[in-house]
């Protein structure tokens, strides 16, 4: 394990927990070989909520408001512009690490009750490197007296290599696109076939952009299913998820800062689509004492 960011100052995002296993290497912070995923700079704040855990909601939320077991909440507006919250409430705080070794970092963080959110959440997410790459296992503990509701996601970048994403070949197993209006809100669903959001059976993305949420995901036998970015140079970042992501967030980046733009493939884990706290779909009801498990993980596959 290696540590940095404890000298000649704090950098915007913490510590940094360093993880290596033969040829694989990642790095774990605080806060926020060819690369599997596009990193945040060590020195500045991340953009486009790089590498985040999304918790206890995903994506936007209309007006920050919403109805649960009959009572209404107003969480903060985070993206001020759309009059959304968005991407939950633990984007900006810092992490404790758990357990650290050569090839692991466990992070946890105490959510406790907040306006907008008076439920109290213990969450850890285990980040793991191992011949089938780096998982990320995120445990979540409902540890107050009330059900509270939940939803969790993630928001890793797929590195295209040295080029942009518009060289790079997606292939994405997802059959339905969520349609989405000029907020970032769902209206309804589409299936891609047909449709320039059809990458079933990969395809070059192009200046095609994207910020969309997909579903009916095809799975493997293990119940995985896995999103695949092919670079120029042959190699393909690939991104998996289990059987409690139903969704997958592709975002091509075009909002982000001009030196960013393009340069990794948003490709995000997601429990329930956006603004499932106002719809309720996919939503978990997390009862008293209980936890919930969801894993995913990324890998590079140089044939």
């Amino acid at each position: 394990m290696v540590t940095a960011g404890d000298q000649g100052g704090v950098r915007p995002s913490g510590r940094q927990y360093e993880l290596g296993l033969a040829e694989q290497r990642a790095v774990v912070v605080e806060v926020g070989g060819r690369p599997v995923l596009d990193p945040s700079p060590v020195d500045a704040m991340a953009d486009g909520a790089h590498g985040t855990p999304l918790v206890p909601w995903p994506n936007r939320l209309r007006d920050g408001r919403y109805r649960f077991d009959g009572i209404e909440y107003q969480l903060p507006l985070t993206e001020p512009d759309t009059h959304n919250a968005i991407h939950g409430l633990l984007r900006w705080r810092a992490w404790r690490p758990v357990t650290v070794s050569s090839d692991q970092v466990e992070m946890g963080i105490r959510l406790y009750p907040t306006p907008g959110y008076p439920f109290t959440l213990d969450v850890r997410v285990d980040y793991r490197l191992s011949a089938d790459g780096l998982t990320a296992s995120t445990t979540a503990t409902n540890l107050g007296h009330q059900v509270a509701p939940y939803g969790y996601g993630q928001h890793p970048y797929l590195s295209p290599g040295a080029s942009t994403v518009d060289d790079c070949t997606l292939r994405l197993p997802a059959a339905t696109r969520l349609r989405s209006d000029d907020r970032g809100l769902p209206t309804g669903r589409e299936p891609v076939e047909g449709t320039p959001f059809d990458f079933r059976h990969g395809r070059q993305l192009g200046s095609l952009a994207i910020d969309s949420a997909f579903t009916d995901l095809q799975r493997d036998g293990t119940g995985r299913a896995t999103a695949e970015l092919t670079g120029p140079d042959g190699q393909t970042a690939e991104l998996w998820v289990d059987e409690a992501h139903p969704y997958l967030e592709i975002f091509t980046g075009d909002t982000l800062a001009p030196d960013r733009r393009r340069r990794g493939l948003g490709c995000e884990p997601m429990t329930c689509p956006p603004n499932a706290f106002a719809d309720g779909v996919d939503l978990i009801r997390l009862e008293p004492g209980a936890s919930v498990v969801t894993r995913w993980g990324a890998r590079l596959r140089t044939s």
